[in-house]
């Protein structure tokens, strides 16, 4: 990785809000600690707002501004993929969002960034994730966001049908399906819904209380698959 390159992964990796330490950076850029003291010192110097303190670690003062992005080939061909994997197999809003935040990123390239054969040839066809798939993932990311309850209407794959109130905390691609995960009010545990199986979904007045119920849930998938190999 190019010095240049370094610092400006110092710089974000300092702008999430919390202090890190010389050892973490020095891990997350395969780097030594020495290298990090001086490109730390090296930033400081030029100007960019970083406090520090012994056995606590780095801060980026509040209100700097990064400096204009640039990327390289690989990073470019990566967001490119990335956003055609979120207009394929993501709801229309999500795939909206992705596609501006592409044509936001290329107006800003070099002429000869803007189109490269190898980037275009990295493909995403949607035809093979029903629409059924999708359909409902709007509504069910402003709930998860909101934590709001849902009731919703369900079809079990052996074709029993429910109603459930669930708290929604995450929704979970697994190649050709799209689970939700929720705690289901039903059972009293943890379940995975799948979104083609969802008939209807209805956002409640009511919300749950959301905090650390992501980690749980991927907690009890992981060991409900370690137990007995379960698709969800």
């Amino acid at each position: 990785m190019r010095r240049a390159d370094r610092l400006f992964q110092i710089v974000l990796l300092l702008d999430r809000g919390r202090a890190v330490t010389a050892r973490e950076l020095a891990e997350a850029l395969q780097v030594s600690e020495r290298t990090i003291y001086r490109d730390v010192a090296d930033l400081s110097r030029s100007g960019v707002p970083i406090s520090g303190e012994a056995g606590v670690g780095y801060l980026m003062r509040p209100g700097y501004r990064l400096p204009p992005l640039m990327f390289d080939a690989d990073e470019l061909a990566a967001l490119a993929l990335g956003s055609r994997m979120v207009q394929r197999w993501a709801d229309p809003a999500l795939g909206r969002a992705a596609e501006r935040a592409l044509l936001r990123i290329e107006s800003v390239l070099p002429k000869a960034l803007r189109h490269a054969p190898a980037r275009d040839a990295l493909l995403v066809p949607g035809f093979r994730l029903p629409e059924a798939m999708r359909a409902p993932m709007t509504e069910l990311r402003e709930a998860i966001a909101a934590h709001r309850k849902l009731r919703i209407a369900y079809t079990r794959a052996d074709g029993a049908a429910s109603e459930r109130i669930i708290h929604p905390v995450g929704l979970v691609f697994w190649g050709e399906t799209w689970t939700l995960g929720a705690w289901c009010e039903l059972r009293g545990d943890f379940r995975s819904f799948r979104l083609d199986r969802i008939a209807s979904v209805a956002a409640l007045d009511a919300h749950f209380d959301g905090d650390g119920l992501l980690g749980r849930y991927l907690h009890a998938a992981q060991q409900q698959d370690d137990c007995d190999g379960a698709t969800y």
